[in-house]
């Protein structure tokens, strides 16, 4: 729990020593009765059980602990040591039991509560947590948010409502508390409830940009566009040099058509280091699709994709990527599947278009260099033992091609297309080594592969 300080001088027992009335005792005096033997032997077990705690002997020490227990039953601080060995234990219900005799000895003991709180939330035990914490809040107000998340957990929504706006009130918000609050809305459907709170936030404190955003999200996610699109550009206006605003904006622009100020607005988003790289790549995966359908943009399109300079940005590139792929333009689609690789060097899938498309381009003996380093990292892909196969036959090597092919084939599993690939190639091959007889039959599987006209 959070307020877990455990003063040396507490464990050592300066605290208990108190608690048990002894008077001083001269330990260099011979005692003259029975008080002196009883002191030494309670402290003995008594360090003897931090010790055997210390060491992880929870077994131990609470033997020892009981053993004190015995020759007196009124220190609290034993219960409380006994209950936290019983809980390494497993013994969850003596545990419990020494946890509360410890409190019960000593009611207004912060450490005793908190770790008998402690222990009933790790059981999942929460209105006996409710109870113990309830106890502590008056040692420490911010135990009021855990008695918030509480009361989350226990479906007592309108208490958690209730403690986390006097919270709000006192303390300002968090980002916890915001949590708490928005799984409340979203368990009990009171979006209406949300969005209230989020306008009298903003009403209440018109400079902080992340009370606008907020609210944004909230009328985006509500289907109030309208709304979420006034107060993006209310945001502008306060804080004209807000980046994260552009995140709204610029789909806002996209929807209304303003080709104009929806790139002004990805540009913003995608040089600002204040914005996430997944972020960025959802705005280019959108302006993507934007310039699909109006292609005289394009040339923004390439602006804002070199002006990403996050370490991740591979997917963006990637996207690219498929881009040019979808209009055709292989070369742009290799340039930018090679870039997106140096980036991500274990990401097969553009692995793959990277070595496909340099055998489109007639690239073969890149594509025969970069198969072979490819098959060093996945040994049992077909794919790349098929495009090794026709890298080779096209630079004439066939007895290479041969040797990829037939290791290949093993691999494949219930794909009559690429198995009929194969067999072409194999056919190729054995023809450049003038074994007609070979290639013919290669080219026989083939056709039976071929489903009929």
């Amino acid at each position: 729990m959070k307020h877990k300080i455990y003063i040396l001088f507490f464990i050592l027992g300066i605290v208990l020593l108190p608690q048990i009335n002894y008077a001083q005792v001269d330990f260099n005096k011979k005692p003259d009765d029975d008080l002196g033997n009883f002191e030494d032997e309670f402290q003995e077990l008594f360090y003897e059980a931090l010790k055997q705690k210390g060491v992880e002997n929870y077994d131990r020490s609470a033997e020892a602990l009981l053993k004190c227990i015995a020759l007196d039953d009124s220190a609290a601080v034993l219960y409380f040591e006994l209950g936290k060995n019983y809980n390494k234990l497993k013994n969850f219900g003596a545990a419990e039991d020494a946890l509360k005799k410890a409190v019960s000895l000593e009611p207004a003991n912060e450490w005793f509560l908190d770790e008998l709180y402690g222990f009933y939330a790790s059981q999942n035990n929460y209105d006996k947590a409710i109870k113990t914490v309830k106890q502590l809040v008056k040692y420490h107000p911010d135990y009021k948010e855990d008695l918030a998340s509480l009361y989350v957990r226990t479906e007592k929504y309108d208490d958690a409502l209730e403690l986390l706006d006097e919270l709000d009130t006192e303390f300002g918000v968090s980002v916890f508390r915001d949590i708490l609050r928005n799984r409340v809305y979203k368990a009990t459907g009171r979006k209406k409830d949300q969005i209230e709170n989020l306008e009298q936030r903003v009403e209440s404190n018109p400079n902080k940009e992340s009370n606008y955003l907020a609210l944004i999200f909230r009328y985006s996610e509500n289907n109030e566009k309208d709304k979420a699109f006034e107060t993006a550009k209310e945001l502008l206006k306060v804080n004209p040099n807000s980046q994260m605003v552009h995140l709204a904006l610029y789909k806002f622009y996209l929807d209304g058509n303003d080709a104009e100020n929806a790139i002004e607005s990805m540009k913003i988003v995608v040089k600002s280091s204040q914005i996430k790289p997944e972020a960025k790549l959802k705005v280019l995966s959108d302006f993507v699709s934007f310039v699909k359908q109006n292609p005289e943009y394009e040339a923004d399109l390439i602006e804002a994709t070199t002006m990403v300079s996050d370490a991740n940005n591979e997917k963006s590139l990637a996207e690219l990527g498929q881009y040019y792929l979808s209009k055709n333009n292989k070369v742009k689609a290799l340039e930018y599947f090679q870039e997106a690789l140096k980036t991500d060097a274990d990401n097969f899938g553009i692995l793959r278009n990277v070595l496909l498309l340099q055998i489109d381009l007639l690239k073969f003996k890149e594509a025969e260099e970069n198969s072979i380093k490819a098959l060093e990292k996945y040994p049992s892909q077909p794919i790349i033992y098929l495009i090794h196969g026709v890298a080779s036959n096209e630079l004439n090597k066939p007895n290479e091609a041969i040797e990829s092919l037939e290791i290949g084939l093993d691999y494949i599993i219930e794909d009559v297309k690429m198995e009929t690939d194969f067999y072409n190639q194999l056919s190729k091959a054995y023809t450049l080594l003038n074994n007609t007889a070979k290639a013919k039959t290669f080219s026989d599987k083939a056709k039976q592969l071929q489903p009929p006209n």
